[in-house]
C-alpha cells in the first residue's frame, strides 16, 4: 500500500496546486488555462521554480519574489489537504476506479470549501459540473442503490438503480435544502441559503446516493450550527447578520462521509 499512499499524495500536492488556481479565478469569472500563474498582487508571472506545491512557498518564506507580498495560508493549505485526502483515498482503494471516483469528488468538495471560506461563492463549474460527473461515475461504478431496489423492478439492472439512486439523492436532498431556505426567506425576510448551497448538495447526492447525502445534510449542519456560533462569537460578529460560508461545512462533512468514511456512500469495497 505503500506505493498507493505516495503515489496520492504526489498527485494531491499536483491537483491542489491546479485547485489553488480555481478557487482564485473561478469565482472572477477568469479562465483557469490561461494566462500561466501570476502574483495576485504585482501580477507579475510566476517561474516554473517557484510554483512548486509546498516547496516554493517555503522557499520564498511565504513571499513573492517580485514584489515581497504575503503568499496567502491558502495555497499551502488546499495542497496539504488534498495531499492528505488522496492518500487515504490510495490506502483504502488503490489503484482502482473507485479510488478516481473518490479523488473527483474530494477535488470538487477542497475547491468548494476554499471557495466559500475566501469568497462566500460555491462556483457552477465545481456544482453543476461536479453533478455531471457524479452522473457518470454512478453510471459506470454503480452504487448502492437501496431505494432504487425498492422502486424499480429488479430485471433494470445495477446500472440504472445507481443513475436513479443518484437523480433520487440530487432532487430530494437539492429540494429539501431549498424549501428549507425558502421557508427562511418568507418568514424572516433575509435569505438564509444561496442557491449555491442548493447546487453542492445536487452534486454531493449525485457521488454519495441517498443515505449518505442526508448524513452529510445532519453532519453539516450541526457542524455548522455549533462551530458556526463559536466562529462569529471569536469573531466578534452579529450572528444575525453575519455570512457563514455553510458550504464549507457541508464540505468537510462530505469529504468525512464519501471519502474518509466510505462505507456510507456506498460504493463498492467501502468498509470501516
Amino acid at each position: 500500500m505503500a506505493a498507493e499512499i505516495v503515489a496520492g499524495a504526489l498527485l494531491g500536492l499536483l491537483i491542489g496546486s491546479f485547485l489553488n488556481v480555481c478557487i482564485y479565478r473561478m469565482p472572477r469569472d477568469l479562465s483557469v488555462v490561461s494566462p500561466r500563474s501570476y502574483c495576485p498582487l504585482c501580477e507579475t508571472p510566476i517561474a516554473w521554480y517557484d510554483n512548486l506545491p509546498l516547496v516554493s512557498f517555503l522557499l520564498l518564506g511565504r513571499r513573492c519574489r517580485h514584489c515581497r507580498g504575503a503568499i496567502s495560508w491558502r495555497y499551502p493549505a488546499v495542497e496539504l489537504l488534498t495531499a492528505a485526502t488522496f492518500s487515504i483515498v490510495g490506502w483504502k482503494f488503490g489503484f482502482t476506479w473507485v479510488a478516481v471516483k473518490a479523488c473527483v469528488f474530494s477535488g470538487l468538495l477542497i475547491g468548494l470549501i476554499f471557495s466559500d471560506i475566501e469568497e462566500r461563492i460555491l462556483p457552477d463549474q465545481f456544482t453543476i459540473g461536479g453533478a455531471a460527473a457524479g452522473l457518470a461515475f454512478a453510471a459506470a461504478l454503480p452504487m448502492d442503490s437501496f431505494f432504487m431496489r425498492l422502486l424499480l423492478p429488479p430485471g433494470w439492472g445495477p446500472r440504472i438503480h445507481s443513475v436513479g439512486e443518484a437523480l433520487l439523492a440530487m432532487t430530494v436532498a437539492a429540494g429539501s435544502l431549498w424549501l428549507i431556505g425558502e421557508l427562511y426567506y418568507r418568514v424572516r425576510k433575509i435569505e438564509g441559503l444561496g442557491l449555491g448551497d442548493v447546487k453542492m448538495v445536487a452534486m454531493m447526492g449525485t457521488f454519495l446516493g441517498l443515505q449518505g447525502t442526508l448524513f452529510t445534510l445532519i453532519l453539516g449542519s450541526v457542524a455548522g450550527s455549533v462551530l458556526g456560533l463559536l466562529l462569529v462569537f471569536a469573531l466578534r460578529k452579529d450572528a444575525r447578520t453575519y455570512e457563514l460560508p455553510f458550504g464549507s461545512f457541508l464540505g468537510v462533512a462530505a469529504l468525512a462521509t464519501g471519502v474518509w468514511g466510505p462505507a456510507l456512500a456506498g460504493w463498492p469495497g467501502a468498509s470501516w
